[in-house]
C-alpha cells in the first residue's frame, strides 16, 4: 500500500471529469474529497483533445488537495467506451509434478495461458477473470489447489480495450502528474461501489447511462458473466430534442434536465414547455408530450441494446436482483418504472452500499459513482495483495499488477 495511504479513482468521461480520493484506516474507507469539471475532450470513451483533458484533470486534482490537504499522486483509472470489449478465454496446462496437489504456481501458469489468448495486435488487455477450473474429467472446480490430475484447464472472461485509446488516455493522465494504480473498465468499478454481495450472487446488471456510451456489467454467483458498452447516451437524447424541436443544443438539455421524463403516456396534451423560462431570446412554446416522446424513444433503443447483450449470456429477463441505473441519464424521471416493464426485470436507482465514511452526501451523486468504486477497487486490491491467488486475480476485486508496467509504457 502506498505510503502516503491515499486511494484516488479518477473517472475520465466524455463529458466531465471525476475525482475521489480517500483513506483507509483499519477497515474503513473515509471518503476525504470529491470533485468533477466539465470538458469535452473525450468522445466516445476516446481523448480528442488531450490538452483539454489535462487542464480538466488537473483543475480537479486541485480541488481535491484543497478539500483533503493532500495531493493525489497516484491513482487508480477508470477506462470507458465502446472500445472495451469481452470475450471468453480457456487456458490449459500440464500440471507440473503429474498426480501430486496442484500448487498454486499451476494455476498462476493456467491464467497466464489464458492472459496469452490471441489478441489483435490493436488491442491492450486488462482484466482476467477466471471463471472456473476443470482437473482431468472434474469440472466447475472453483479452487482447485490441493486437488490431483494431470491436466488443469481454466475457463475465464477478458477484457480488452483498443491499445490507442488506452494508451491516448494513459498519457493525458500522466501529464497531469499521476501515476497509475491501475486500470479498471469502468461499469466494474461502478459496479463495486453500488451492487451489494447478495445481489451479485442473485443475479444483477449494472448499467451506467453516460453522456456518449450506456456501459454494463452482468454478474452471477458472484461471478461477472459478461460487460460491454453501447455507444448510444444521454448526449443522444440531447441532440434528439435539438432536432426535433429544432432549437439549440443548450436549451435542448435544459429541457431535457427540467421537464424530461420517459412515461409520454402519463403527459397531458395540453401541457406545454414555455422556452422563454429557459432562454429569454426564445419565445415559443413546445408540447411537453412530445418531449417526452423524443427521449422514450431514445432510451427504448438503449433498453433494446442491453436486452441484446443480456442475451448473449442467456440472461435476458432473468436477473433476480435486477437492474441498477446509475450515470447522467439514470435521473431522467420515470426511468426505472419504463426498465421494469422493457427489460422485464426489477429496476433501482443505485446509491453507494459499501461500507464508507465521509462526504455521503457529495458521493450520492451518479457522477461519482465510477470514482467511489475505483477507490472500494483499489481498498481491496491493495487488502488483497496478502491474500489467495483468486482474490489478486479478480472476480469483483483485482487489477493486474503485471500491466501496470505495461501501461506506464504507453506514455513514454
Amino acid at each position: 500500500m502506498p505510503k502516503d495511504n491515499i486511494i484516488a479513482g479518477i473517472d475520465v468521461g466524455t463529458s466531465k471529469v471525476a475525482v475521489v480520493a480517500a483513506q483507509s484506516h483499519e477497515g474503513v474507507v473515509s471518503i476525504l474529497g470529491v470533485a468533477s469539471v466539465a470538458h469535452s475532450g473525450v468522445r466516445k470513451g476516446v481523448v480528442t483533445d488531450p490538452e483539454e483533458v489535462v487542464s480538466a484533470i488537473s483543475a480537479v486534482l486541485e480541488e481535491i488537495e484543497k478539500m483533503s490537504g493532500m495531493p493525489v499522486g497516484h491513482a487508480y483509472i477508470g477506462v470507458n467506451g465502446s472500445h472495451v470489449e469481452a470475450q471468453p478465454a480457456n487456458g490449459v496446462v500440464t500440471i507440473s509434478k503429474p498426480m501430486a496437489e496442484i500448487q498454486s504456481d499451476d494455476v498462476d501458469r493456467v491464467i497466464e495461458a489464458a492472459r496469452t489468448v490471441a489478441l489483435p495486435q490493436n488491442r491492450e488487455l486488462i482484466h482476467v477473470f477466471p471463471h472456473h477450473f476443470v482437473v482431468d474429467s472434474q469440472e466447475e472446480i472453483r479452487d482447485p489447489i490441493g486437488m490431483t490430475g494431470v491436466r488443469l484447464e481454466v475457463h475465464s472472461l477478458i477484457v480488452s480495450a483498443s491499445a490507442s485509446a488506452l494508451r491516448s488516455l494513459m498519457r493525458v493522465v500522466e501529464q497531469a502528474g499521476v501515476e497509475s494504480d491501475g486500470v479498471v473498465f469502468a461499469p466494474l468499478a461502478s459496479a463495486k461501489a453500488l451492487t451489494t454481495k447478495k445481489q451479485r450472487e442473485g443475479g444483477v446488471v449494472l448499467i451506467d447511462i453516460g453522456a456518449s456510451t450506456t456501459s454494463m456489467a452482468v454478474y452471477e454467483e458472484g461471478e461477472l458473466l459478461h460487460c460491454a458498452s453501447i455507444p448510444i447516451g444521454s448526449a443522444h437524447i440531447t441532440s434528439d430534442l435539438a432536432l426535433g424541436l429544432r432549437t439549440n443544443l443548450d436549451i435542448a438539455d435544459s429541457i431535457k434536465l427540467k421537464y424530461g421524463t420517459v412515461m409520454s403516456d402519463k403527459i397531458r396534451d395540453s401541457e406545454t414547455i414555455n422556452l422563454s423560462v429557459l432562454d429569454p431570446a426564445e419565445d415559443e412554446r413546445v408540447p411537453r408530450k412530445q418531449v417526452a416522446e423524443i427521449i422514450e424513444a431514445r432510451v427504448l433503443e438503449i433498453f433494446q441494446r442491453v436486452r441484446q447483450e443480456l442475451s448473449k449470456v442467456s440472461r435476458d429477463g432473468l436477473l433476480p436482483a435486477g437492474a441498477v441505473f446509475t450515470g447522467g441519464g439514470s435521473e431522467l424521471d420515470g426511468l426505472t418504472e419504463l426498465a421494469r416493464h422493457q427489460l422485464r426485470l426489477p429496476a433501482t436507482i443505485g446509491f453507494p452500499s459499501a461500507k464508507i465514511s465521509g462526504m455521503l452526501d457529495k458521493v450520492d451523486n451518479p457522477i461519482y459513482a465510477t470514482g467511489v468504486g475505483l477507490v472500494l477497487w483499489g481498498y481491496e486490491e491493495q487488502e488483497q495483495q496478502r491474500g489467495s491467488w483468486r482474490a489478486n486475480l479478480g472476480k469483483l476485486g483485482g487489477v493486474f499488477d503485471q500491466f501496470r508496467g505495461i501501461l506506464r509504457n504507453f506514455t513514454n
